[in-house]
């Protein structure tokens, strides 16, 4: 009998091709973190060239976000039923179009419009992404490689930001988006030439010509072709789907873990968001601004890389839980105000630190807490409904402002979303479920 090829994935070391399969992940991850902030980075520029209030740029500062979780939900769906590969050479072609046609936009309702269809592609990047990450890596690497994936997306907010600051100074805010678009195509060919279905997505579709491609995926893994398929599994997902979410113990489960993701975005994606028109407010100059959100990011980056290893000796959960309080409490300096760039960076950098590593902390617990037939579906539930908060997040700020209150004041109570967050996660019925599971040090 041949051996099953999802075995030989999973338990041998992993080749040159799987890691180029990762490391496009990371890349895709990457470009996420620089368009999503793109529209940061602008805002300053925004709003002085059309002479809109906060109120307005809240609005589009969220509307993107608004379009990610309809396309996580929606494209995650197409990514199970049609293929990973061609949903993502949708959506960065999705990608592509809305970022070139933002640089062109004149009026907040084209801009807002342009987003939202950017928005809708990147939700469905995220959706593929976390599957493929996972189905190339073998057991041994699959939790450090998939955490490192999730470390794209500040890092490419570092290297992005880093560039946007220059062309802010250069050739103004249009030009932002015109870099996302170069960069989004570029990865269209990448994505189609070296990305292929993984061999567990062929195993469980079972396509016409499935033996034939799986080979195809050995040999560019360099391993021994098979002789046939392994016989069919029976598909447990299929059987309890989303219903399962909300039935028996894993009722509380999914909603105190969704809701407890989308108060914390909120915080989060609040003081990305938000950064470079506050600073530019303080009175630096944009492309100045756009540095402090590279640090925010450089902070973020460094958390996430932290706790993936943290949590090989601990229990994600109380670490979520103390990065999400001390999270708070640098937003809530932030919005002290201060004097400098540079203490403005440090903090930024510091909340950055906090806040992303209790995202990546969250990934790392919902896969915890479902069971192994219900875990993508878990996990696309919490993270899908749980991004509605990065979209409330800037929108309100936005409505606070508009109100006449003061940063200090706005700052103080978004960052109540992570402290709401923390204390969900320290529920009987969440505690409980964890205690049954050892640390990853046992």
């Amino acid at each position: 009998m041949s051996k099953d090829p999802r075995s030989i994935v999973a338990l041998e070391p992993m080749s040159r091709f799987q890691v180029l399969a990762v490391a496009i992940c990371v890349c895709l991850n990457a470009l996420d973190g620089f368009d999503v902030l793109s529209i940061s980075f602008a805002a300053p520029g925004i709003a002085r060239e059309w002479g809109i209030d906060r109120a307005a740029l809240g609005f589009v500062l969220s509307i993107e976000l608004f379009g990610m979780a309809l396309g996580s939900v929606v494209l995650g769906n197409v990514a199970d039923k049609v293929g990973r590969r061609p949903t993502l050479l949708l959506c960065l072609l999705t990608m592509t179009v809305g970022m070139f046609l933002a640089a062109t936009s004149n009026t907040v309702e084209e801009l807002s419009i342009y987003r939202l269809i950017t928005g809708f592609g990147i939700g469905g990047v995220l959706a593929a992404i976390n599957a493929v990450a996972a189905e190339y890596s073998n057991n041994k690497n699959r939790a450090m490689l998939v955490a490192i994936m999730a470390t794209g997306y500040p890092m490419g907010a570092i290297i992005g930001g880093s560039v946007a600051s220059f062309l802010l100074g250069e050739f103004g805010w249009r030009s932002i988006f015109y870099f996302g678009t170069i960069m989004t195509a570029v990865l269209v060919p990448v994505t189609a030439i070296w990305l292929p279905e993984s061999v567990d997505y062929v195993m469980k579709k079972r396509p016409g010509g499935a033996l034939k491609k799986i080979n195809r995926l050995l040999k560019r893994m360099k391993r021994s072709p098979i002789d046939s398929l392994p016989p069919e599994d029976d598909d447990p997902v299929k059987v309890d789907g989303i219903r399962r979410l909300f039935s028996g113990e894993l009722v509380s489960l999914t909603v105190l873990m969704t809701f407890a993701y989308f108060a914390h975005i909120m915080t989060f994606y609040f003081i990305l968001k938000w950064i470079p028109k506050l600073v530019t407010d303080l009175g630096f100059s944009p492309s100045l601004a756009g540095s402090v959100l590279v640090w925010a990011n450089v902070g973020g980056a460094t958390g996430a890389f932290l706790f993936s290893f943290l949590t090989r000796r601990f229990s994600p959960r109380p670490l979520v839980v103390g990065a999400m309080i001390f999270g708070a409490v640098m937003v809530v300096y932030f919005g002290a105000g201060h004097d400098t760039l540079a203490s403005l960076a440090f903090v930024a950098a510091v909340a950055g630190f906090f806040t992303n590593a209790a995202i990546v902390g969250i990934y790392a617990m919902v896969a915890q807490a479902f069971p192994t037939s219900v875990r993508a579906t878990g996990t696309g539930f919490v993270i899908g409904v749980g991004r509605g908060g990065a979209a409330a997040g800037p929108l309100i700020a936005g409505l606070l402002f508009s109100n006449n209150m003061g940063l200090q004041s706005v700052a103080l109570i978004m960052a109540m979303g992570s402290l709401v967050a923390a204390l969900t996660l320290s529920l009987p019925p969440i505690t409980a479920h964890f205690r049954q599971h050892k640390t990853l040090a046992q």
